[in-house]
Formats: structure tokens, C-alpha cells, sequence
């Protein structure tokens, strides 16, 4: 390595730089005779795919370089050599249509390794993939310490331990700290390639931005807004009164273009006043008459507003059954209804209510979404089942009555967050009802919660509404941060659990 090094530039490669390209090619394949380039084999790449030559230079000389070529994904499902991959050097192969980056050469003059240049190469190749929208990176890379392993490991046995760090190889270990996974072994990919018994391990990285079907229209949405709603609890005449209050919030997130309005836990409860001279069990079976009329004038609201509403929750009757249930209207006009599972030691007590008995996740045009009602949240294994099922936002309609209610709601939440790896957004009712039995006092303070690393807020919270005010909260969350998460973040939750230990599973009825 030089001693003294005045600049580093990663550019695509020229073929004015042919003369040091060759040069630091014979300098970093001493082992393999004439393992270089030839000028019209380099002259043809730029011709047909120029953006996919990349080389570093340090002070004006070329010291490193990674080449490649567009293939169809079928040709690199069948078995192929190095000779075939390149079309016998004719490049024939490279397919402007293709699915996958193939990586045809990388190298690193030896003065120059031990400065991370090659992981240079590999990320500016990894941009290249995700800007063409290919669905992945393929090459073929060599394991040159195998030789010395050879006659006692098999390849397979050469891998695991140079997987598990148990052995060094050069080059494998090299792909696998970036973030490339083992396919296949090749055999006879390279010829002469004696070091690694002419062996060598495909590999692939997946672009997780790779879109299968671009669309000008109806594009999968990155950037996602939500409408939080805080609802303040207030006497209301009639439905009409609640329809007109509720058309006022969505009005307002909608005027922000928010793509989600969410209202909270049992929000409709001041319409109970009228039943105050019955049971609490009798009252809110009266107020349960409410909830169609709401579910088909929020679907209403839905479409005019072009916004996807989450109705908090209601009473609903089914069969004599008394359930916590919410719906979720959306802005193409269908709507789909979810209910609490876990209910409260209070809402048994006093109501009479049932849990619900499925767990499911929704498809919207914002992606797949979850939703629990309040103390569900304080269950685990249900957020960990709808992450399973590609959850990335889950919403939390609540309704508390006191701090430490709300506490337990809150750092829950948080919880789900960070194990699920998704944003999780709950909204709760303010103020006080005192014409309504049961429902005296509430406490919230609307949040969005997202998981704990770098590309998050330090404290795991991305924004919170004032304490027990009435208020709307609008928060972006980026799904694009979730993807990076998930395949690339500090700690892979996730991926990482033990499944051959243990597994959370949904019991179909």
C-alpha cells in the first residue's frame, strides 16, 4: 500500500485507461498466465454497455476495476461456465431486457488492498443495479484457498467453514461481508483456475427496490402520510352532529394529502348519552344500531375525500354477540372490518363483550397494513404474526382512561415497533364525558413509533401530539427505510430469530 495517498475517484471506466487497466490485471493475477483483458475485448464492453464499467483510480492511476453484463435471469438459472456466461468473449449474452447484473470481473491491485476499494466497487455496482431496476447482482467468484483444503473438505464443507469464519478464503469471505448469499457450487467454471480446483461458488445480492412491473400510474407508493386524528370527547346531538365533527377532521388531513385517516377507540361513545336511563350493557347494544350507518357514510367520505379512513372502533352486534369493531374504508369505495381480540376485564365486566377470533393483515394501495384495537397491542404474538405476513405499518386505534393506561399502550407500541420492524401509529380520545356512564375520563397522546437504529429517531418516536388536546398529528413515515432495515440494519430481528426453536403460527378455525 501507498504510504501517501492524495485522491481516490470512482468513475466508469474509458478506453483511454486501457494501458494501466492491463498493467494492474497482470499485477493482481500473478498465479493465472495472460489473465487480462485484451484492448478489443474492452473496446466491445463500452460499446454495448458503458455504464457498467467501473474502475477506481488512486492519484490518477487505475488500480482497481469491476465489470459487468446484463443477462436474462434464465441463462444464469442454467448451468454455465465462464466462457459460456461471456459468450466465448464475444459478449453476446449481455441483454439490454435481462433481469440480473452479472458480474464478469473485480479486481484490486495488490499495492492497493487493505483500503476497502473493492466494497467501493461493490456499492457503486449495487447503485447501478437498483437505478437500472435489475432484480439482482450474479457473479461467479473464485475460492482460491480451497486448494489447500482440497483433499480433505469438499467444497460444500469449504464454504460452510469459511462461512461460519472457521476458515479465510480471499475472495468468498470477501462477498459474504457484502451482503452476497451462496446459490450454488459451479464446477469447471474457470479453466485454469488451479487454486480453486476450478471451482467456484455462484452468488448473488437481491435488489429489494427491484420492481417487477413499473407502472406511469398507480406506482407502489414509497412515502406514506398519515392522518392521526385526536379525537375530543364532547356531547353530540345526533349521528348527524358526529358525521359532521368526523367530515371536519378528515377535510383537514385529506387537505394535506394525507393517505390514511385514523380515528380512535370507540370515539362515537358521546351518542350513548341518550341511552343513560339503561344498563351499561343495555346502553352500548343500543349504540351498536350506529355502527352501519357510520361504516357506509365513512366509505362515502372515503371516495369523496380520496383518502383511506380507520374508523377507530364501535360496538357491533352479530348473533346476539357483542364485539369491539372497527372499519377500514378505502378510497376505491370498498371497506373491510377488523375487531378487537383481547378485550378488556372491563368491557366483560360491564358490557358484556366478546373478543374477536381472527387475525389478519390488509392490502391497501399503500401496501399491507395491520390493525389492532388498544389492549391488543399488548399482546405480541398477533403484531408478530401480521409481520410475518409483511406488515409495515400497524395502526392503534386506543381509548385510556388514565396515565398508566396510557403508558401501558404506549411503550407496548414502541415494543411492536422495534420487534416487528415497522412504524406503528395509535390514536386516542381526549377529555371527559360525564353524561356517559363508563366512560368518564380519557387520557392519550397520539403518536408514530418506528423501530431503533440509525435511520430512525434516536428515542424511537417520529412524532407526537400534545397530551390531552384536541388535535390532528401528520406524520411522513418512509417504507424505503423499513427495506433497508430489514436486509441491512444494525440488528435483523426478524431474520434472526430461532425458528428452529420456536415459532408463533396463526390456528385457522
Amino acid at each position: 500500500m501507498q504510504a501517501k495517498i492524495k485522491k481516490v475517484e470512482l468513475r466508469n471506466l474509458a478506453f483511454e485507461d486501457y494501458k494501466q487497466l492491463k498493467n494492474s490485471m497482470v499485477e493482481s493475477y500473478p498465479e493465472m498466465a495472460d489473465s487480462y483483458w485484451r484492448a478489443n475485448d474492452i473496446e466491445r464492453l463500452l460499446g454495448i454497455f458503458p455504464e457498467g464499467q467501473l474502475v477506481i483510480l488512486v492519484d490518477g492511476k487505475v488500480v482497481g476495476s469491476a465489470l459487468s453484463l446484463i443477462v436474462a435471469e434464465k441463462l444464469v438459472d442454467k448451468k454455465h461456465n465462464y466462457s459460456q456466461i461471456i459468450g466465448d468473449y464475444s459478449f453476446s449474452t449481455h441483454n439490454p431486457q435481462g433481469e440480473i447484473l452479472y458480474g464478469i470481473d473485480v479486481f484490486i491491485h495488490p499495492n492497493y488492498r487493505g483500503l476497502r476499494l473493492g466494497r467501493r466497487l461493490y456499492d457503486a455496482r449495487k447503485e447501478l443495479c437498483e437505478q437500472l431496476n435489475l432484480k439482482a447482482i450474479v457473479f461467479a467468484g473464485r475460492i482460491p484457498s480451497y486448494g489447500q483444503y482440497s483433499n480433505k473438505l469438499t467444497p460444500t464443507k469449504y464454504i460452510e467453514k469459511v462461512k461460519s469464519k472457521q476458515l479465510h478464503d480471499p475472495v468468498l469471505s470477501f462477498q459474504l461481508s457484502n451482503d452476497f448469499h451462496v446459490l450454488r457450487i459451479m464446477k469447471n467454471y474457470l479453466a485454469g483456475d488451479e487454486d480453486s480446483k476450478e471451482f467456484a461458488v455462484l452468488l448473488e445480492w437481491n435488489n429489494i427496490y427491484f420492481d417487477e412491473s413499473p407502472r406511469l400510474i398507480n406506482t407502489e407508493k414509497n412515502v406514506i402520510r398519515l392522518g392521526l386524528i385526536q379525537w375530543q370527547m364532547r356531547s353530540l346531538g345526533n349521528l348527524e352532529a358526529l358525521f359532521e365533527q368526523s367530515e371536519f377532521f378528515i377535510d383537514v388531513v385529506s387537505g394535506y394529502t394525507c393517505d390514511f385517516a385514523v380515528f380512535p377507540e370507540l370515539f362515537i361513545a358521546p351518542l350513548m348519552a341518550d341511552y343513560n336511563h339503561l344498563t351499561e350493557a343495555e346502553a352500548i347494544r343500543e349504540l351498536a344500531k350506529h355502527s352501519e350507518p357510520i361504516r357506509k357514510r365513512f366509505q362515502e367520505l372515503a371516495i369523496s375525500y380520496n383518502i383511506n379512513i380507520i374508523s377507530g372502533s364501535m360496538p357491533y352486534l352479530e348473533n346476539g354477540n357483542l364485539y369491539n369493531v372497527g372499519f377500514l374504508c378505502k378510497r376505491d369505495g370498498t371497506s373491510e372490518m377488523y375487531t378487537k381480540i383481547h378485550v378488556t376485564p372491563n368491557e366483560v365486566q360491564h358490557w358484556g363483550m366478546k373478543g374477536g377470533s381472527e387475525i389478519k393483515t390488509f392490502d391497501t394501495d399503500c401496501g399491507k397494513i395491520g390493525i389492532m384495537i388498544c389492549y391488543d397491542v399488548e399482546f405480541p404474538e398477533v403484531s408478530r404474526i401480521m409481520a410475518d405476513e409483511g406488515m409495515n405499518i400497524l395502526f392503534v386505534p386506543f381509548l385510556t382512561d388514565t396515565q398508566n393506561a396510557y403508558i401501558r399502550v404506549k411503550h407496548c407500541a414502541q415494543a411492536r415497533a422495534i420487534e416487528n420492524e415497522c412504524y406503528v401509529a395509535i390514536a386516542g380520545c381526549v377529555g371527559n364525558l360525564p353524561k356517559v356512564n363508563n366512560m368518564d375520563i380519557q387520557y392519550a397522546q397520539t403518536a408514530v413509533f418506528t423501530p431503533s437504529d440509525f435511520a430512525f429517531p434516536s428515542n424511537g418516536i417520529k412524532a407526537e401530539a400534545t397530551p390531552n388536546t384536541e388535535m390532528t398529528l401528520i406524520v411522513d413515515v418512509d417504507l424505503r427505510l423499513l427495506k433497508e432495515l430489514h436486509e441491512h440494519g444494525s440488528v435483523r430481528i426478524l431474520k434472526d430469530r430461532r425458528t428452529d426453536l420456536y415459532q408463533i403460527k396463526k390456528i385457522e378455525n
